[in-house]
């Protein structure tokens, strides 16, 4: 017998009993937004500080890694670490350094690249994962993409660097500024759905841009532009979903949420009886639909 798809409310609820228990970064998230904070979260809120800052090695990165030091700045900003008594200024600091360097998704100029505007010529302050001759995809972001493309995977290392910067005193420099507005003129993105980049990565882009604050957001119609690609069942074309609603969250123009609203029909209705969406970065695309639905009922 086939159960009726849940509502937005009812998948709401399913989401609240998924993230009751986890003592996570999600989990703890998950819970302030939904405004019912568990026991011991306040003592979880530093404990979980307090371990993945000691986890960043004295030269400012997790592993050695580019990943995992950028999405380690991300996270310790998200929960709210102090910039000065964390080990922030480190990760920063380590990812400052990357910008520019040999191997950024910037480096060389090709006639396609050029009429993109997606080279040396008119892009400026891209981070470099990993030197030119070290391949770096396939790889997974946080939110369950992955670029399986070398200068696709360079892009997108790049852009969640730039994005958990914003989080820090960083985000006032001019090396992310000059990242921004790169990402705001990249006539490629903006102006053609699937064209030279494809959707995933013009999401991933809007994601750094709408991570700037006040002052330095340069969103202009680009969330408009984002928005009017969603197709009547609320999805995009050739585009993963989670990705798609972690951009429109950040951005949070009404363009935005209008999107988000058509798109949670079929989220809530993805949501399974566990209170998941899969197994595919399950607690961090939990967090991202949660809010979501949230986001449209308010």
């Amino acid at each position: 017998m086939r159960h009726p798809a849940p509502t937005p409310e009812e998948a709401i609820e399913r989401l609240a009993r998924y993230f009751d228990g986890p003592q996570t970064r999600q989990g703890l998230l998950a819970r302030r937004a939904l405004g019912r904070p568990a026991t011991g979260d306040a003592a979880l809120t530093l404990n979980l500080i307090r371990h993945l800052a000691a986890e960043v090695r004295r030269d400012g990165t997790v592993r050695g890694g580019f990943l995992p030091t950028a999405f380690r700045l991300l996270e310790l900003t998200d929960l709210g670490a102090d910039e000065e008594t964390t080990a922030i200024p480190r990760l920063t600091t380590w990812l400052l350094a990357q910008q520019g360097l040999p191997g950024c998704y910037s480096d060389g100029c090709t006639k396609p690249r050029h009429e993109a505007g997606a080279c040396e010529h008119f892009l400026q302050g891209f981070f470099s994962p990993a030197p030119a001759e070290q391949r770096v995809a396939p790889v997974s972001l946080p939110n369950g993409k992955v670029f399986r493309a070398e200068p696709a995977a360079r892009f997108a290392l790049s852009c969640l660097a730039l994005r958990a910067l914003m989080g820090t005193t960083a985000r006032t420099y001019t090396g992310p500024g000059r990242h921004l507005a790169s990402l705001a003129t990249l006539r490629g993105a903006w102006e053609q759905w699937d064209g030279y980049f494809p959707p995933d990565l013009v999401l991933t882009a809007l994601t750094a841009l709408a991570s700037a604050p006040g002052e330095h957001r340069s969103l202009g119609g680009i969330t408009a532009f984002v928005a009017a690609q969603q197709m009547p069942d609320g999805s995009w074309p050739q585009a993963d979903r989670f990705v798609a609603l972690e951009a429109l969250l950040v951005a949070g123009t009404p363009e935005a949420t209008a999107a988000i609203r058509r798109a949670v029909p079929a989220l809530a209705a993805s949501v399974r009886a566990d209170g998941s969406f899969g197994p595919v970065a399950q607690q961090e695309r939990g967090l991202i639909g949660l809010r979501a639905l949230l986001a449209a009922r308010a």
